[in-house]
This record gives structure tokens, sequence and C-alpha cells, in this order.
């Protein structure tokens, strides 16, 4: 015998209405309401059944009480509701019109329905009086307490429960019994007789008499895990999300992934990755156990991470029994439990693990690989021991998605580590690693690599030129990494060449710039657009006999000064546009500096931040150069730790600062030639002469030599004015002709038969060095003797 709906049709009086107003249905029920057979009214308007004006129906629903005419004429009050309805095939709708016609009224007493309405509802739900006693539990709640009706009737909430989400639950009874206003009230807590906690929604209400007071308080609970652990599990995917990979730094994005995991999945997370390959700085493409890992990161409920084995930063071997192994291995999560004896081997291996599974409950274990972009970096492990359930399948599910950001955030970092320390030692290996000593200036630098956008293109330098002068640049080009490296290398050793041949300031930044734009083009960037590839610089040359320091400046922060007998200061340079953008001119400043004065010569990345004004970081710098220290070296110190952050810079820092020095004017003899190569002779013995003052008798024989073919060469082929000048330091001695001829000299070979051209190969065999520089009255010939000076 088959199971039919229990449903009487004809109990319900239907009729469905067409979109023009006819009828198009009619069912016994309506039959036996109107009188009317369905032949009677099929086809016909339905307005024609309604006494009066028949209503608009509109929207998706419509109720109410129509007067209706009977077949045998008199008229009928009905209540009617109607639904629009729109056929599943399609097409045009319809209005289902409908009434009850037989009332169920009330049951007689002891009907069942009457007695379990509330008693065997599904619902667990109980009733509290006026004194919030308990009246009634149904058989739910009765099941969900643990405890029988009976036994428990006129006790309070919180002598039931006896926990204290009992108590707050009884609170929010009081608000209720109290206000007459519903409350819902969430809260986790474990049942009679259960093991686990489970998550709970009480709503409450008032139970009210039939004049409106308030006589008791009626709480139905709902178990709510499911949606609960559904938000938890949402909300942490979402924690890891915007906690992980902070920054791409790996030990610390290792160690957000077992923060956010402690204790919302485990009460001990453990982070170990693969250590890279020398050759190709990636992890091991093949696994093979026993597998060797390094703690990165771990986390635990206890303060310290007590249970943890190996420290940060230790490496380990895991064999074929472990989880850490099986995991990578099979490239799948694992779920082991000490219970089910799947930890056994590899406790036996060791002791003291075996000590700590023991000593704090260790019960259950999960394995995650750290894969990502194809590779396997490592592996998670979740572990459980305050929370007594084990691992569920949404548990792994839950891991493997947390992970798996993780990977990437992970990978992030150790691509950005790599790259960084390649750049790093590509840097290093470019700036100069120690700054030459120079008769000019005292210098110190110091170079700080951005900690967290990577290393960029700042240098510095300071090159010797001659005539005891000294050239002082720093330089910032645009980006990070490796290309902002490689860059900054070919312009530094563009600088060292076009300083090499004593180009002024000015001149020197007009050929950086046009390489800036051919390497721009290079790159495939427009000129013009110094974002692309472009760079900053300052350069000046200091002259210690004159004292006068010559500066210029493509886009970069001017240098600061600070004299002896004075407050520090800007020094006044034009500004000129950065490298790069081509064909625009810059400026020379030229100034007087008194010895011992210091200058500054730094990157933006020293002043620049989004948390301070630049303004008052330049003075901040002002006020660090001005206090009073013992070397330059302690002065760079002071000036880094007053203005850079103990959390790491944005930008790279380059710093260099120079004290000058002055060389005394009897130190420096002046002769002007006439131009007539008879007169070199008297100036020959002026030359000894001035030698002997400065007890330099060993090196007269060669200086004399040099000074005549340099003099003799400047008469032959130079303009006038000629001028000899003789520089003298501790352990060099600067011999140097000027005239106003343009033409550069240059060494050539000299026949067998010649009678002359080997002046100049004469004084590149007896010097140290010697070249030309242009000036802007013509040009300077200048060799440089090495000596050392006789005891006085």
């Amino acid at each position: 015998m088959s199971l039919g709906y229990p449903f009487d049709e004809a109990a319900t009086a239907r009729a469905v209405i067409a979109e023009d107003g006819t009828l198009t249905s009619w069912n016994e029920g309506a039959h036996r309401l109107l009188g009317w057979s369905a032949e009677d009214v099929l086809g016909r308007p339905a307005a024609e059944l309604v006494e009066g004006t028949a209503p608009e129906l509109r929207g998706t629903r419509w109720d109410g009480t129509l007067t209706l005419r009977h077949q045998d004429g008199r008229t009928v009050s009905v209540w009617l509701l109607a639904h629009h309805q729109w056929p599943p095939e399609g097409g045009a709708g319809h209005w289902l019109v409908v009434t009850p016609l037989d009332s169920p009224g009330r049951r007689p007493p002891g009907d069942p329905l009457e007695e379990s309405a509330l008693a065997q509802a599904p619902c667990a739900v109980a009733v509290y009086d006026e004194r919030l006693r308990l009246h009634f539990v149904n058989d739910a709640m009765a099941r969900t307490l643990g405890l029988p009706q009976e036994h428990i009737q006129g006790l309070r909430l919180s002598e039931i429960g006896g926990k204290p989400q009992s108590e707050e639950l009884e609170e929010n009874l009081l608000q209720v019994l109290t206000s007459g206003r519903p409350r819902d009230v969430q809260t986790y807590l474990r049942a009679g007789g259960e093991e686990h906690a489970h998550a709970w929604l009480a709503r409450m209400t008032a139970v009210t008499d039939s004049a409106g007071q308030v006589r008791g308080v009626c709480m139905a609970a709902h178990d709510i895990s499911d949606s609960h652990l559904a938000r938890e599990r949402l909300q942490l995917v979402n924690q890891a999300s915007v906690r992980i990979g902070s920054t791409l730094d790996v030990t610390r994005t290792a160690q957000e992934l077992a923060e956010v995991c402690v204790p919302a999945l485990a009460d001990f997370v453990s982070v170990d990755l693969l250590d890279a390959d020398e050759q190709s700085g990636d992890p091991p493409a093949r696994i093979a156990v026993p597998v060797g890992l390094r703690r990165i990161a771990h986390q635990s409920v206890n303060p310290g991470s007590p249970e943890a084995v190996v420290k940060p930063g230790e490496f380990d071997f895991y064999p074929a029994t472990s989880p850490q192994a099986d995991s990578l291995v099979a490239g799948r999560t694992t779920v082991v439990s000490v219970s089910g004896g799947d930890l056994e081997q590899w406790l036996a291996r060791s002791r003291e693990r075996r000590e700590r599974v023991r000593e704090y409950g260790i019960h259950s274990t999960m394995s995650v690989p750290i894969r990502a972009r194809g590779t396997t970096l490592g592996v998670v492990v979740f572990s459980r021991f305050r929370r007594p359930e084990p691992f569920t399948d949404d548990d792994v599910l839950l891991a493997e998605e947390i992970t798996a950001r993780a990977a990437v955030c992970i990978d992030n970092a150790r691509r950005f580590s790599r790259e960084r320390e390649t750049a790093l030692a590509l840097q290093r290996s470019l700036l100069p690693r120690r700054l030459p000593r120079t008769a000019a200036v005292a210098a110190a630098s110091r170079y700080l690599p951005a900690a967290r956008a990577g290393v960029g293109g700042d240098w510095f330098d300071v090159i010797p030129l001659s005539g005891m002068r000294v050239a002082m640049v720093v330089g910032d080009v645009v980006g990070h990494g490796v290309q902002a490296s490689a860059t900054m290398g070919r312009l530094r050793t563009a600088v060292r060449t076009l300083a090499d041949i004593d180009l002024a300031p000015d001149e020197l930044l007009t050929h950086l710039d046009d390489l800036v734009v051919r390497l721009a083009q290079e790159n495939g960037s427009e000129a013009g657009r110094p974002g692309e590839l472009g760079a900053t610089c300052v350069y000046a040359v200091y002259d210690p006999v004159s004292r006068r320091c010559t500066v210029a400046r493509a886009g970069h922060p001017a240098p600061v000064m600070l004299p002896p007998d004075g407050p520090p200061r800007e020094m006044e340079v034009p500004a000129g546009p950065p490298l790069g953008l081509g064909g625009l001119p810059f400026e020379c400043s030229e100034l007087y500096l008194s010895e011992g004065t210091v200058l500054a010569f730094y990157t933006d990345g020293l002043i620049w931040s989004q948390d301070r004004d630049e303004e008052a970081a330049r003075t901040t710098l002002r006020a660090a150069l001005a206090q009073h220290a013992q070397s330059l070296d302690e002065t760079c110190d002071r000036v880094l730790a007053a203005l850079l952050p103990p959390s790491g810079i944005a930008d790279d820092v380059a710093l260099l600062l120079a004290a000058t020095r002055g060389l005394p004017a009897d130190r420096v003899a002046t002769w002007d030639i006439p131009a007539d190569p008879a007169l070199v002779s008297p100036i020959r013995k002026q030359v000894v002469e001035q030698l002997a003052t400065w007890r330099l008798d060993e090196a007269s024989f060669t200086a004399e030599l040099v000074v005549s073919e340099l003099v003799t060469n400047a008469i032959r082929y130079g303009a006038r004015p000629i001028r000899l000048r003789l520089i003298h330091d501790t352990d060099t001695l600067i011999c140097e002709v000027s005239d106003t001829n343009h033409t550069a000299p240059h060494l050539r070979r000299a026949k067998t038969w010649d009678e002359g051209g080997r002046g100049l190969l004469l004084v590149a065999q007896l010097t140290q060095r010697w070249g030309s520089r242009h000036t802007a009255d013509g040009k300077t010939i200048w060799a440089e003797l090495g000596l050392f000076e006789e005891p006085g």
C-alpha cells in the first residue's frame, strides 16, 4: 500500500484568473462555496462574480474580503488570497485565488496535537516564570541539558548551567523580563553530557497574559555550530590574506603564517623550509629522504613555544617515517595521530620528541607542503594538544587554503631576498671599498640599502684630480634592483672617465646627461622621461691651493656646508634638471671655503619620509652636523641616527662628508715664463733654488729635466702668457705649465733620425703620471713626481 498525500482538494476553494480577467480554472471547492459549476463560469470575466466593483490585482500577492454572488442569488462574504504566478515553461501569467472552506477549530481537551505542540517541537524551548525560575522545558531542551524537567523545574538558568555563559544568558533573560523586548544572544558552550562545545543562538521573548502583562520569558535555543564554524573559517582566511605577507622578508612572513593559525586552527605551528641550492638559488627540484629542513618560525599557545625541539634558524633531518618527510615526498597533506600509532616509528628515533609529545599531550598532527609556482618550498606542521578534537577534513581544506596563500608570499619574499642580495653584492662591488687619502680633503661615507623597496642606485665617490684637487660626487639612479645597480655602475665609471679629463662640473653633467639619454633609448624609453631611466647627481671640485670649490647639480639635493666659524647652511647651487631629460643646461657655483669646512653630500633617502616634513628633516640634518664630533665617522653615525627610523628605511641612503684642507702658501711657487727659449736656463736655476728651500735636493735633477721639457714645449707650441707652478705636497711634487693655447699635447713616436719629439716621452718616463687639462684661458700640462721629504 503506497502512502499518498493526505490532501482534500475540496477543502479549499481554488480559481485561476488569466491576465485578461477571465476564469481559466474552477475546482470542486469553488463549486461548494458559490454553487457555480466549472461549465458555468470558465471563460467568463471573474468580475461578474463580485458584488460591486472588483479590486485591481497588482504586485505579486493580494488578500482581502469580497462580497461574491452565489448561484442561488444570494451574496457571500469571503476572505480571498491571490498569488500572481508565471508558468514554468514561460508565457502569460495568471492569478491563483484561494480560500479555506473547512476551519479545524479548537480541538477537545487531551488531543495529542494540543498537548505535544510545544513538548515535541524539534527546537529546544524553555519557559521561565516572573522570578526567572524554570517553569517548563520541552523534550528537545531536556535532551540538550541532559536533565529531566521534573528534576530541574524551579531552578534558575545559572543554577542549571553552572557556567559563566549561563550567567550571561540569565542577565539577558532579566532584560527581556523587565523591558518586554525580545533579544537574540549568541554563545559558545558545552551542553550537558556533550564532549565538545557548540555555538548556540538563544532567542528570548516575553510571555504575556491576555492583558499584555509580562508573566515570564520563553527561550528557544538553536545550534548554529555549522554556520559559526563556517564564519570562523572565513574570518581566518580573511585574516591570513591581510596579515600574511606584510613584508618581503621570508622569516617575518613565515612567522605571520604561524601566528595566524594559533590558536584558531592549531595549538602549535612550525614552518620549515628547504635550503636553496648554492648554484641556482632555488630549492631542490627532487626531494629525497631524509629531508633536510631549516626551522624558519614557530608559534604556540604556550609562551616561549616549549614544545619545539628545533629552534628557529636550526637545520634538522627528517626520516621517511616523519610527518614532514611523508608530506613532502607525497606532495600532499598528511594527517596523523598518536592514538592511531602513525607516529610510533618516528618518535622511537627521537627520545626528546617522544618526551615532548607525552609531556604536552600532543595527539594530532597535520603536515601541509608549501608550494608556489610549481616549486616545493617547505612544510607547515599543525599540532593539537589543548584542543581535544582531531583534525577534520574541513581543517585540512582550511590549512591548505591558508598555506597556499602564505606560499606565494614566502616565494615572493624569497625571490625578493635573492634579487636584493644580488643587487647589493653588485652595488657594493661597484662602490668604492675605501675612500682615497688626499691632501685636499679628509672624507668619510656611509651607504645603507633600503629595507623594503630593495637595493637602489645610490652611489658616491672621491676622485683625486691633477694639481692636488679632488672631485666629490653623489648620485641617485631612479628605481631599485639589479637594473638600478648596473646603471649606477655605468654612471660611476662615466663620471670617473670624464673627471680624468678635467671637465668643469657643468660640462661633466652635460656629458653625463647625454649618456643617460642614450641608456634610456637603449632600454626603449623616450628621451625626456626620467621616470623610465633617470638619475640625479651633484658634482664638486675643490682646489686646496686656491681653496675654492666649484659645484654643479642635476636635480639633486644641495650640499650642506659647515664652516669652522659659523652655523651649517645649504650651498647656493642652481638645481639643474635631472639627468636624462636631455638638452637642458647646467650651471656652476664657485665659493671660497675656509680650511676645516665640512661638506655634506647625500641622497634624498636621508631626508625623505612619508611621516616627516622634508624641511624639518633638513633642519635635523643641519643640527646633527653642527654638533661637535671627534671624527667624520662619528658625525656620519650621528646624522644617520638622527634622521633614519629604527624600523628600516624606504629608500637607499648615501652620505659623504668631506673636511677641506688648505695648502700653505709657502708650498706653492709660481713663475711667469718669457717666450724666449734662451731664458729657460734662469728658470731652471730658480726651480733648483726653490727645491733647496723645500729640502728636496734629491729631486732636483729630475724636476729640472721635467720643468725644462714642459717649459720648452710651451714656448715652442703654446701661446702667451705662459706660467710655471710648483706644488709641494708631503710625498708629491707637482709641476704645472699653463698657456693660452687650447691644443692638447700628445705623445708621438720619434724616428731614429728625428732631432726632436721625445720631450713628453721623457716626461712620462721620469714622473709617476702626467696629463693635461683645459682651463677657461687655455690648457695646463702637469706632471707628478714621487718624493720623500728630507728630515728638517
